[in-house]
């Protein structure tokens, strides 16, 4: 199998990242998971793993803790979805992303079983996962860290058993998937809770926080919150670095910087020193040191991310309200300009009005536009009309086509805000990076 046979297998299967009309309990199955992963002779139980679930901040919460490990020195991994421009980015190990050769070489052993599993065929996710398990283990990583999918009782990473795992803050997202209140969202966010385990918990809504100790008391699980037993302190900020001190655990970092911008990506930060620090449950210490270059050095593109100076592009794959009000509130707070360009795309199975009502408020006019690929996106024409009526609204039909007209109505003090969907940040990304 080479690569493009191996881009081909991966299309054939059912890909829940693009599709909005199906049910968790239904179409994820963690038998079918672990029987696959069976079959590859468990190479999920080869390396030391953190596991951390959430709505919001669980990707840069997982970048700030994998940028930490390697600066301890430890072979480290990381997996995260979607990916912004390619397959690869969402397997990597100490800054190299897996290669092609070795996307088609493990796919090609991997469709060898699941060319046998016809009647339960696995699903993208599930395959991909099984990827990076297997690739992680061949390369023997020390450690390695796995963002969750979406929930987090039925993903396919959750049949890993984690040295740490966190949760994230949660809100309202995938309520038909999920669950209608922040309860029934945190009981699947709490799924990756394993009996006697350690779980950071990042700050909560009372009743995220409520279900989620729930279920650490039920599995005799050690709870760390960030806020109470790991405190943070926003110190200032610039364009380019939030400033920021943490008492953790095993210890105080006073003055940290951190290129990842909102008070948001400090509570992040926060939750991954604590993830970092109760490493030292298994015995494993990082160092203050390896933790001060590990927040230093963390990247995450595509969040509030500056593309562009002139005119300044900034890209966020805020694709929530509470996401969207944490832009909202970062962008203003952050950034001098004269006029707000908000270049918007979003799936249709989000909460799009509520999405619009945080950021609308700042946007001096709104470019409607689509991912190209994506079977879920909205379409421009539905999104106006849960918009007010204006004449400085505008739809185009694709990405390509939002940004060229975003950029030829910006002044020189302006900005263009590109978000709503990674799908989208990723296609505006690859536009403008070429």
């Amino acid at each position: 199998m080479n690569y493009e046979e191996a881009l081909q297998y991966l299309d054939s299967l059912t890909n829940y990242e693009r599709r909005d009309n199906y049910n968790c309990d239904k179409s994820f199955d963690l038998d079918r998971t672990r029987r696959l992963a069976a079959d590859l002779g468990n190479p999920q139980a080869n390396f030391g793993s953190i596991h951390i679930a959430g709505t919001k901040g669980k990707g840069s919460t997982s970048a700030i803790v994998y940028s930490i490990l390697k600066e301890a020195g430890y072979k480290t991994g990381l997996y995260t979805s979607p990916h912004l421009v390619s397959f690869r980015e969402r397997i990597r190990i100490n800054d190299e992303l897996i290669s092609e050769e070795d996307i088609a070489r493990l796919l090609g052993r991997i469709k060898n079983i699941t060319d046998k599993m016809s009647d339960d065929m696995p699903t993208f996710f599930e395959v991909y996962t099984a990827l990076s398990y297997l690739y992680f283990s061949e390369k023997k990583v020390d450690l390695a860290v796995f963002e969750v999918g979406l929930g987090g009782r039925l993903d396919a990473t959750n049949i890993l058993e984690p040295l740490v795992s966190a949760i994230t803050p949660i809100s309202y997202e995938h309520t038909d998937k999920l669950g209608k209140t922040l309860t029934a969202i945190a009981g699947e966010k709490a799924g990756i809770i394993k009996d006697g385990s350690v779980c950071v918990i990042a700050p909560q809504e009372e009743e995220a926080l409520a279900a989620i100790t729930e279920v650490c008391r039920d599995k005799r699980a050690k709870a760390i919150l960030t806020g109470t037993d790991i405190r943070f302190k926003e110190l200032g900020f610039t364009e380019e670095k939030e400033i920021f001190e943490v008492a953790g655990l095993n210890g105080n970092y006073p003055k940290l910087e951190m290129a990842l911008l909102g008070p948001h990506q400090v509570a992040n930060a926060a939750t991954a020193i604590g993830v970092a620090e109760a490493l030292k449950f298994h015995d494993i210490e990082i160092g203050p040191d390896a933790v001060r270059r590990g927040i230093k050095n963390a990247e995450w593109p595509g969040r509030l991310e500056v593309v562009s100076k002139n005119p300044r592009i900034i890209l966020d794959g805020a694709q929530n309200r509470a996401s969207a009000k944490a832009l909202a509130l970062s962008v203003k707070r952050i950034f001098e300009y004269d006029k707000l360009i908000l270049v918007f795309g979003v799936s249709k199975d989000k909460d799009i009005k509520g999405i619009l009502d945080e950021l609308l408020p700042q946007a001096d006019m709104a470019i409607l536009t689509k991912a190209k690929i994506v079977e879920r996106a909205a379409d421009p024409g539905k999104i106006k009309e849960l918009m007010p009526q204006g004449e400085n609204i505008h739809l185009t039909d694709n990405v390509k086509e939002a940004v060229e007209k975003a950029k030829s109505m910006a002044g020189a003090k302006d900005i263009i805000l590109i978000t709503g969907s990674l799908f989208v940040v990723g296609e505006a990304r690859q536009i403008i990076y070429g």
